[in-house]
């Protein structure tokens, strides 16, 4: 029963991390830069995504600009793209893996197929994980180094925003779901090979008949 829960409360954060890991692709603000200005009126707030540039104006306006133009974008992005498509792909199916491995569904047939669904599954929580983490890493060490610039004027600096910090923490939510499923299949593959199944051995009846004769009545 504790194994069932802990593969439930995985499952769940699996699914936080699958939400948060989508939402993190789609967002548009990876980076936010705020101008004031000399009058508040003039308020701007330029923010960042992988696939879009939006401005948000202090009246209520509010613009986006597609990213068209892939080769034009800088490496990072680039990347970041590649790893965050791959990374939301890799947890969908570990979503429909380790729904068949879980020890408290019905699905997968006996338990060596659904031991190896579960393993399976955890495998592709710890590398949509990874692939999750090392973009925002990334794209947040870029934005550090620019702001740190002192070449950079003010107005072209930005900050990390919303959709890094969501990716830091699907990233997290999926390999602690990835760790879970995988060490909870390796007890119970450890626990098999500890303590085997007994084999029961029953004599044949042929065996005990002729157990009954003496050879010497035959000779």
């Amino acid at each position: 029963m504790a194994s069932a829960s802990l593969q439930f409360f995985a499952f769940i954060l699996a699914l936080f991390g699958v939400f948060g890991d989508i939402a993190a692709t789609l967002l548009p603000n990876w980076k936010v830069n705020a101008d004031v200005g000399s009058n508040i009126i003039t308020a701007i707030t330029q923010m960042q995504g992988l696939w879009m540039d939006c401005t948000w104006y202090s009246t209520g306006m509010f613009s986006c600009t597609l990213k068209y133009s892939i080769l034009s974008l800088p490496v990072y992005i680039q990347a970041a793209r590649t790893t965050m498509v791959l990374s939301c792909i890799l947890s969908v199916f570990g979503i429909c893996i380790s729904t068949v491995g879980m020890k408290c569904t019905r699905l997968g047939g006996d338990t060596g197929s659904k031991n190896n669904a579960c393993f399976a599954g955890g495998i592709c929580f710890i590398l949509a994980g990874i692939f999750g983490l090392v973009p925002t890493c990334w794209y947040t060490r870029e934005i550090i180094s620019n702001f740190l610039d002192q070449t950079i004027p003010e107005s072209s600096k930005y900050e990390p925003g919303g959709a890094v910090y969501a990716g830091f923490i699907s990233a997290g939510f999926l390999l602690i779901a990835g760790v879970i499923f995988c060490s909870s299949c390796f007890k119970r593959q450890q626990e098999a090979w500890i303590y085997p199944p007994k084999q029961h051995h029953f004599p044949s009846t042929e065996q005990e008949s002729n157990a009954g004769y003496s050879l010497k009545d035959y000779v």
